[in-house]
């Protein structure tokens, strides 16, 4: 037999269910806005002749973390703790998450093709960044709700 109180956990969990989903598909959002805009940094260095392909792709890794920074910490997290900090753990979070599809693309790549490892090194890392940032970075955010 449910109970009132049964009843409520389960409504709760769900809800809170809901808030987690809405909360990664927007941060995968995000993360492709920060991608694109990776890439056409990297491009528009190379195609002006600025400098060469890894140059371009450090710049446009920093423009891609700071733009998904502040796109997760006004929208997906909605955010009001301090910058200095806040950014801080996200760039932590963002050079772990190199660090691991670094690791993962040496494991995987010495049995499969580049592109399926690159494939399955993303998704993990994608999961590994979202909650990273869900529970440490933006957590008090994440309390508050």
């Amino acid at each position: 037999m449910m109970t009132c109180h049964t009843a409520d956990a389960g409504a709760i969990k769900a809800t809170a269910m809901k808030l987690l989903l809405k909360q990664f598909i927007l941060f995968a959002l995000v993360g492709a806005a920060g991608t694109a805009l990776h890439f056409a940094v990297l491009v528009g260095i190379v195609q002006a002749r600025l400098a060469g392909p890894v140059a371009g792709s450090i710049c446009g890794f920093c423009a891609g973390a700071i733009v998904n920074y502040l796109l997760n910490y006004h929208i997906t997290f909605n955010s009001n703790g301090e910058h200095l900090p806040t950014f801080f753990k996200f760039f932590c979070i963002a050079i772990s998450g190199l660090c691991l599809n670094t690791l993962i693309m040496f494991w995987l790549t010495q049995q499969w093709h580049y592109l399926a490892s690159q494939v399955v090194a993303t998704g993990l890392t994608l999961v590994w960044n979202f909650l990273c940032n869900r529970f440490w970075t933006f957590k008090e955010s994440c309390l508050a709700r």
